[in-house]
C-alpha cells in the first residue's frame, strides 16, 4: 500500500476503543480515536460510553476498592494518550469500506472537518441503554441516586442492599436482572406495563422461585420520586388508570440496548437481526477486510467493562496482524 492513509481509525471510546488504543499505539500504529460528541438519544449519550452514566465500579479488576466510572474512563484515555494516541472530539456520519484497501483505503466522514482515509477501522461505538425517558430518571441516574441501566454491574453496591429495589421490563433481561437483584435486594419487584411477560417460561420461573420476587403487572412507571437519592416510583395502572407508589431505594431499567450503528447505514456492514455489528468465527473480524468490531457494539449478550476490553484488545491485535500481512508498515 502507498497511500497516506493512517494505519487504524478507532471510533469510539469507551472500555474497548480506548483498549485498542493502547495496543495500536505500543505496536506503533499511530492511532486515531474519534471520541464522539455529547448527546441525547433520548437519554446521555457521552464520550466513554456507559460507564459515563455509572458512579462505582467494584467490579472490575485492580480497583479494590472501586472507582468512580468517569474516573475510570479517564485514566484509559491517559493511559492511550501515553503512548501516543491522537483523539478527535467528533462523529463519524458515515463510513465507505473499501473490499480492497490495498487499491482504495477505507473513508470516513466525520460530522465536522474532511474525510479520512484508514488502512483498517475498529469500530468500537457500544450500544446505549433503552431508558423511560422521564426527567427524575434521568438525573437520578446521571448523579448516582439509585436509578441504574445495569444491575449485574450496580447491584451490589452497598445502597442496594437489604433494601426494595424494583426492575422494569418483562423480557428475559429483565429476568436475569431481577434474579441477581434477589441475592442483595429485602424484596424485588418486576414492573411490566403488560398483563404477561415476554421472558422465556424458565427465566419467569427462576425469578418466582425467590421468596423476594414479585411481579406488577399492567403497571407503567410515569415518574421516579426522590431528590438526591430514589425514594420510589410513581406507576399508572396501564388498564384503569388508577395511580399508585412503589416505595423502592433502586430501580433499574431492563427494556434493552440499542447498539451505536446508525452510522452504518449504507455501509454494508454485517449486522445481527438485532442491529449488532456481525463478527466471524468468534473474532473481530467483519465481513469488511480490515474492519474490526469491538466491544457493546459487537456484544448483546455480556455487556461489561471487562469485556469490551478484552475485545478492545483482540481488535488491536486482529488489526496489526491484517496489516502486516497487507504491507503497511
Amino acid at each position: 500500500m502507498t497511500t497516506n492513509a493512517h494505519k487504524v481509525v478507532i471510533i469510539g471510546s469507551g472500555p474497548a476503543g480506548w483498549t485498542a488504543a493502547i495496543y495500536a499505539a505500543r505496536a506503533q500504529l499511530n492511532p486515531i480515536v474519534y471520541c464522539g460528541f455529547p448527546k441525547q438519544d433520548p437519554g446521555p449519550v457521552l464520550p466513554g460510553g456507559q460507564l459515563m452514566l455509572t458512579t462505582e465500579v467494584e467490579n472490575y479488576p485492580g480497583f479494590e476498592h472501586g472507582i468512580m466510572g468517569p474516573e475510570m474512563m479517564g485514566k484509559f484515555r491517559a493511559q492511550a494518550e501515553r503512548f501516543g494516541t491522537v483523539v478527535v472530539q467528533d462523529d463519524i456520519d458515515r463510513c465507505e469500506f473499501s473490499q480492497d484497501p490495498s487499491k482504495k483505503p477505507h473513508a470516513l466522514h466525520p460530522a465536522e472537518g474532511p474525510p479520512v482515509h484508514a488502512h483498517s477501522v475498529i469500530i468500537a461505538t457500544g450500544a446505549t441503554a433503552n431508558w423511560l425517558g422521564l426527567p427524575n430518571e434521568m438525573r437520578l441516574a446521571t448523579s448516582g441516586g439509585g436509578v441504574s441501566a445495569c444491575a449485574v454491574c450496580d447491584g451490589a453496591l452497598p445502597p442496594f442492599r437489604n433494601q426494595p429495589l424494583a426492575v422494569v421490563g418483562g423480557g428475559d433481561t429483565a429476568m436475569e436482572e431481577a434474579t441477581y437483584l434477589t441475592k442483595f435486594g429485602s424484596m424485588v419487584y418486576v414492573l411490566h406495563r403488560r398483563d404477561s411477560l415476554r421472558a422465556s417460561k424458565i427465566m419467569q420461573q427462576r425469578f418466582l422461585s425467590r421468596p423476594n420476587a414479585k411481579v406488577l403487572f399492567n403497571k407503567a412507571v410515569v415518574d421516579v420520586l426522590g431528590q438526591r437519592m430514589i425514594e420510589g416510583v410513581l406507576l399508572e395502572d396501564t388498564v384503569t388508570g388508577e395511580k399508585s407508589r412503589l416505595d423502592v431505594k433502586g430501580l433499574f431499567i431492563a427494556i434493552g440496548h440499542t447498539p451505536a450503528t446508525k452510522f452504518l447505514k449504507g455501509s454494508g456492514v454485517a449486522l445481527t437481526d438485532k442491529g449488532y455489528v456481525e463478527l466471524k468465527n468468534r473474532n473481530s473480524y467483519t465481513n469488511f477486510p480490515g474492519v474490526f468490531a469491538a466491544g457493546d457494539v459487537a456484544d448483546a449478550e455480556y455487556r461489561q467493562a471487562v469485556t469490551a476490553a478484552g475485545m478492545g484488545c483482540q481488535a488491536a491485535l486482529d488489526a496489526e496482524r491484517w496489516l502486516a500481512a497487507a504491507g503497511v508498515h
